[in-house]
């Protein structure tokens, strides 16, 4: 009889084992689905809760970094609960409470209420489900690990196609409050019967297609954070947080600046179709270039990807006052910014193991939180400031750029060295 703690293969554990990791891809696509609008759709309320709540655009943008940074710095704690008690009772949990934050915050009629729920709590419970899913793929899929964190994250990505006209036209004819309320509903209870048919992976998964480091003990946390190399990519993944959110948070109210929102392209709003579209290319970049990684290399993709973007936000801005081309540029932007969340889990799981893989990447999540309050309240008030994007826009292009640089000349090499040192040792 084989050794239960030898490591296993597709052919010994056997053709269900080996479908029930496309049932788990699956149903994690599902739940990032069902948990995306929060994030995706936030910037379709900002104008109607001003008008009710009243404050300034920075004051309101608040709620939108909670999101983030609840979202994101709770993610080592979460991850390290999923970890220990497994995915399908905290999946279901984080869930019922994306679902109850909107319910809440339909109810609210202060500012600090919002904060409370649509950001407070809201980032608790989409955090729980990012931050489980995408550790749960890192586990099930260790030969296609850039191509399925893609696929789940591209779920966050692209889920807010299906929300963003329905919660756009319901806004106007509905207002927000019975929005909230409504779509609240539907998402958790999608998220809760999605998270049923999550489980872990055998033990011994597939341990031979594994990297070196994989194949070996994991690293846990506390040895991660003592190397430059993995805050290097905290730093990287910072900058680039900050890019995308500075857009997803901005974006009515730039447009509107820049004399676009309302404009008709191809028999729609210029707005909800730029939104449609970025959802659908920032949910397309996140499979397409962690399968190119898997190809070419984690790094020589960022600094691809990473590039495009800061092109693209260039000529975004040059170009400001065209409506065609600002739904189209919009597209493009997203398309070299949302494959951040499969290209650093996958780099972080190359090079750290999957042992502890949900409780490192929930640290590495941490760099979003940062990003939002970066690109969302003081990019906010970079704008009150200035009376101007130009600045605004210039930060976040610099950001991309140099990012881009930073991993083909710098984590590139340090990365070969940190595993060839591991490998040593």
């Amino acid at each position: 009889m084989k050794n239960a703690s030898l490591p296993l293969s597709i052919d010994e554990v056997g053709s269900g084992s080996v479908a029930n990791r496309w049932v788990q891809l699956l149903a994690g696509l599902v739940c990032m689905m069902a948990v995306s609008s929060p994030q995706y759709v936030w910037t379709l309320f900002t104008k109607p809760m001003l008008g009710e709540l009243g404050g300034t655009l920075s004051q309101l943008q608040i709620t939108f970094s909670l999101l983030i940074v609840v979202q994101t710095f709770l993610s080592p704690f979460q991850g390290f609960v999923i970890d220990r008690f497994g995915p399908r009772l905290l999946l279901s949990v984080g869930a019922a409470l994306t679902g109850a934050s909107w319910v809440l915050a339909a109810h609210a009629h202060s500012l600090t209420m919002i904060y409370l729920t649509y950001g407070l709590l809201g980032g608790i419970g989409t955090g729980i489900i990012y931050v489980g899913i995408v550790g749960l793929m890192v586990q099930w899929f260790p030969d296609k690990r850039g191509f399925a964190v893609g696929m789940v994250a591209a779920g966050y990505g692209m889920g807010a196609i299906i929300t963003t006209f329905p919660i756009s036209s319901s806004i106007a004819s509905n207002g927000y409050h019975a929005t909230l309320q409504t779509f609240g509903v539907i998402m958790a209870i999608v998220g809760v019967c999605a998270a049923q048919f999550t489980k872990r992976p055998p033990v011994g998964w597939m341990a031979h297609a594994r990297t070196t480091v994989d194949a070996g003990s994991g690293v846990a946390p506390g040895r991660m954070l003592k190397t430059p190399v993995f805050w290097l990519m905290f730093a990287m993944m910072t900058m680039m947080s900050t890019s995308g959110l500075m857009v997803i948070s901005q974006m009515g109210s730039f447009a509107k600046d820049f004399g676009v929102a309302g404009v008709v392209v191809l028999g729609m709003a210029a707005l909800p179709l730029a939104l449609s579209i970025d959802r659908f290319t920032n949910g397309l970049t996140r499979p397409f270039f962690g399968w190119v990684s898997d190809r070419i290399g984690r790094e020589n993709t960022m600094f691809i990807a990473f590039g495009l973007e800061g092109i693209a936000m260039l000529l975004w801005l040059m170009t400001r006052d065209n409506a065609v081309l600002f739904v189209l540029l919009s597209g493009v932007v997203f398309f070299g910014w949302g494959e951040i969340f499969s290209l650093f889990p996958s780099t972080l799981t190359d090079t750290f193991g999957t042992e502890h893989a949900t409780t490192n990447y929930g640290i590495l999540y941490m760099a979003q939180g940062v990003g939002s309050v970066l690109g969302g309240p003081l990019a906010a008030l970079l704008h009150e400031a200035t009376g101007s994007w130009i600045p605004v826009f210039g930060a976040v292009i610099a950001m991309d750029i140099l990012t881009a640089t930073l991993a083909f000349v710098v984590l590139k090499p340090m990365r070969r060295k940190y595993l060839a040192t591991r490998a040593a040792h």
